[in-house]
């Protein structure tokens, strides 16, 4: 069968069954044509073209290609590729870069069809395409800027700044994610290499009473099969607590439908796939136990030994009783939220290979120093023998915290002293990743008969799932921001996270935050229903200020910003017809106790090179582009000779890239690094200077734990604030929605409305259609597209105002914006379809409304 192939005859002879897109990156090692939904159809990353029209090359057949032309995005002629790459770039339209080559290649398609397409065909054109990082806009932005150009033949510059704070600096290596040059782990091929795959628990529950590999080894290509006798080390890991374990013994029960029995190591991915096929397991099958209230009975089968209830976490301020029964108007309600798949495109996958009597990883997760110590406890290694080097993500939002092949490739690699590499399927990732914690909350909020809140009473349940990941830190986040944004004189709070069966959850977006402000702000509306009060004054009234009292009984000082964002939307709100109103507020860093701390290594390598050595994990939000601002501004040296890495080799700590810290910790330990840098190139050129290396790090250890009696309260070092509002059109359908956002400081413009954008996106499919449903501790399905996420079409314009009330900590004032963008979208939702339907939304997702126009 012969086909073409960006212009070149292809003779292919082999299986007409094989899909183009692995013939493309396996075969042609064409790494550019992503894999994001494993044959799926539905993520538009595989796409490229066939005689002229847009395909995916993941269900396209190798069979079916006669006589046809293909072409990549290496086919692209040579001014096209020049167009798209800096139109992306300039508009800030690739934050991961994962999606953005597959987006091009439909983009492509429509302008060569209509040259001056308007908004609405370009998001028809790209609904294929799923992103799950910048929420379309700016995507649309850049093909627009491409069809200008192309329709008049102009060139597209590549744009330059000084690189200092402030300015709309083009994100770090963004040229080279356009066209998927810049690879991901699973792109990385390495001689001599090995494939892993895992076997999988069959059940949520059930206690494995054999294991046989028998038939599973004696298939040709198979090299070794690993179960849990062939740990050297500790057998459990986890983030705060071990009790994850990395293979699931014989005698010992499975906690859920992802746990790892075995994993196959074999000369290729298929041979592995199909051993894996032929391990037989026998079961003793129990009853999972899926309802976190029925985990909480005496009764109830444990989960873990020390039972089912992993943390809780209880905040008492004031006397609430007496304060409701003294309020003039009161609220009641029962809030529930979904579990929520973080979706991001690109599936777990890690490449490990020996290195100096240990080994070393190339890691996509978030936090190459954790991900090191638990390989090396795993091990059996000393750190210094583990080496984890960060490959920039394909989007991660909290999912990517928790090991999931790292140690798996870390352990065949180790033991067969030969690269292996592991990449999990689209059905794997969704079974075995931590999710978005669903909870339930009952919620009592109070006020007086002038509209100023009295008191808050609040019951939250959190079902974590099998393990702990960071479920007591989320439930924990929920209880120190029940109140919200808001003033609040009397509090109770109790949350508990509850181990189940069901899937665990651990980190995502929001971290707990968004779920009660889902409560908190719909209470607030109903109050105002009650007592006849306007919506955005009430919430002025009560917003926090300075002085203002957190949930944790917190005195804030200086840098709230939530009234400067509601006088932001005030003219917004006031002129819509129908509009729904919600404000939020999101820490910055882990606090509670712990330390929030980082260090940065500055080498010196020449007159045109400086490498600056973090810790941080870059997954689209842009942390590198940050390192390299902060490190301009505060030396003055040109951003094109800054090269950025994360290497454990090199020691520049950093904890996990969570909890909208590491634009805050970056930038102060880039600061205090540079000052001796900064005095030294006064006296000196970079030529003198070179081989000299600068280190420093920045620690907040002032924080106070929750419970903890001390003189005064410090849950968090820093906050940031939002409001959000949500018009709804004569139909009822959403409009538009206006997100106003306090960032301190906004470091670069583009990165700060592309995060907002994004989170408001991910807060809208959270608000309206995601959701993964379980059925007896097993989603009712693996496949990407249940999952809900909006495309470009479903998403509505997002308008994004940056309000700057500076931090007293952050760097230059800088506040976090990952996780805020967001916290109150969901409830700005319900409030807006409250108004129109007149029907109380207490459940997410809201798929069945009830409208009454």
């Amino acid at each position: 069968m012969k086909f073409y192939l960006n212009g070149r005859e292809i003779n292919y002879k082999g299986d007409p069954n094989f899909t183009l897109l692995k013939y493309l990156r396996e075969v042609e090692n064409i790494t550019s044509v992503k894999d994001g939904c494993s044959g799926q159809g539905v993520c538009g990353a595989c796409t490229v073209q066939i005689n002229g029209m847009s395909k995916l090359s993941c269900v396209t057949k190798m069979g079916k290609l006669e006589g046809a032309s293909v072409v990549t995005p290496e086919g692209l002629d040579e001014y096209r590729q020049r167009v798209f790459t800096n139109a992306f770039v300039a508009k800030s339209g690739v934050q991961c870069g994962f999606c953005t080559p597959g987006i091009v290649m439909q983009a492509d398609v429509l302008l060569k069809k209509n040259p001056n397409p308007t908004r609405e065909e370009i998001a028809k054109a790209i609904q294929p395409n799923l992103c799950r990082c910048t929420g379309y806009k700016k995507i649309i932005d850049s093909i627009q800027y491409a069809a200008d150009a192309i329709r008049n033949l102009k060139e597209i510059p590549m744009p330059k700044t000084d690189g200092k704070v402030g300015k709309r600096h083009p994100k770090y290596s963004a040229e080279k994610l356009v066209l998927g040059k810049s690879p991901f782990v699973a792109d990385v091929k390495l001689e001599g290499m090995l494939f892993g795959v895992l076997k999988l628990s069959d059940y949520p529950r059930a206690k494995v009473l054999s294991i046989d590999v028998s038939a599973a080894k004696n298939i040709p290509g198979v090299v070794k099969i690993f179960t849990a006798k062939d740990i050297p080390g500790k057998r459990f890991t986890g983030l705060i607590v071990d009790d994850w374990p990395m293979f699931v013994d014989v005698g010992e029960e499975t906690r859920y439908v992802g746990d790892v029995l075995a994993s196959v190591i074999a000369e290729s991915e298929e041979i592995a796939r199909l051993a894996v096929k032929k391990i037989k397991v026998k079961y003793e099958v129990l009853n999972p136990v899926t309802d976190p209230f029925a985990a909480l009975e005496p009764q109830s089968p444990k989960i873990h030994e020390g039972g089912n209830l992993l943390s809780l976490t209880e905040i008492e301020r004031g006397n609430v009783e007496e304060a409701i029964e003294k309020s003039a108007y009161t609220v009641t309600g029962r809030y529930q939220t979904q579990m929520i798949e973080h979706a991001f495109l690109e599936t777990e996958a890690s490449v490990a290979r020996p290195y100096k009597n240990g080994v070393e990883i190339l890691s996509q997760g978030q936090g190459v120093y954790e991900d090191r110590r638990q390989i090396a406890s795993v091990l059996n290694l000393p750190l210094e023998k583990v080496r984890v080097i960060q490959v920039p993500n394909g989007g991660g939002f909290g999912g990517k915290e928790d090991l999931s092949v790292q140690h798996h490739a870390a352990l065949a690699a180790f033991i067969l002293q030969q690269p292996v590499k592991f990449v999990l399927t689209r059905d794997e990732s969704i079974l075995i990743h931590p999710k978005r914690h669903p909870l339930t909350m009952d919620y009592t909020v109070a006020c007086d008969a002038n509209g100023m809140l009295t008191a808050v009473k609040a019951d939250i349940v959190g079902d974590t799932g099998a393990y702990a990941s960071v479920g007591m830190k989320v439930l924990e986040r929920a209880a120190g921001h029940a109140t919200g944004a808001y003033s609040v004189p009397n509090a109770k709070i109790r949350s508990r996270a509850v181990y189940t069966n069901n899937l665990p959850c651990g980190a995502m977006r929001g971290f707990g935050v968004n779920q009660v402000t889902f409560a908190i702000e719909q209470c607030i509306d109903e109050l105002c229903e009650k007592g006849g009060f306007d919506r955005w004054e009430f919430r002025y009234k009560n917003a926090l200020v300075d002085g203002g009292v957190t949930a944790t009984g917190q005195i804030l000082k200086g840098g709230v910003g939530v009234r400067k964002t509601l006088e932001a939307v005030k003219d917004v709100f006031y002129k819509a017809k129908i509009a729904g109103i919600a404000c939020g507020i999101k820490n910055t860093g882990i606090g509670n106790g712990m330390p929030d701390e980082g260090k940065v290594v500055i080498e010196v390598k020449g007159p045109d090179k400086v490498v600056l050595h973090h810790g941080w994990t870059e997954m689209g939000q842009g942390v590198n582009t940050m390192a390299v601002q902060f490190l301009c501004n505060e030396t003055g040296i040109p951003p094109e000779i800054v090269e950025v890495k994360v290497d454990t080799k090199y020691g520049a700590y950093a904890g996990m890239t969570t909890a909208s810290r590491a634009t805050s910790i970056l930038g102060n330990t880039i600061i205090e690094t540079a000052r001796k840098f900064r005095e030294d190139l006064n006296k000196k050129t970079l030529t003198d200077l070179t081989g000299k290396k600068y280190e420093g790090k920045w620690s907040c250890d002032w924080t106070t734990k929750p419970g903890e009696k001390v003189e005064e309260v410090v849950t968090h070092y820093s906050y940031s604030y939002a409001t959000q509002v949500v018009i709804l059109n004569d139909e009822g359908e959403i409009e538009k929605v206006v997100a106003a956002h306090d960032a301190g400081k906004i470091i670069n413009p583009n990165l700060f409305e592309g995060q907002i954008e994004g989170a408001v996106h991910m807060g809208l499919g959270y608000a309206l259609s995601e959701e993964i449903e379980l059925e007896n501790g097993r989603p009712k399905s693996t496949h990407l597209r249940k999952m809900g996420v909006l495309r470009a079409k479903e998403t509505p314009p997002v308008e994004v105002i940056g309000v700057e009330v500076k931090d007293p900590y952050g760097p230059h004032g800088a506040k976090g914006v990952g996780e805020i963008g967001l916290v109150p979208t969901a409830p700005a939702v319900a409030n807006a379809f409250a108004i129109y339907d007149g029907v109380r939304y207490r459940k997410l997702p809201i798929k069945n409304r009830e409208k009454r126009k």
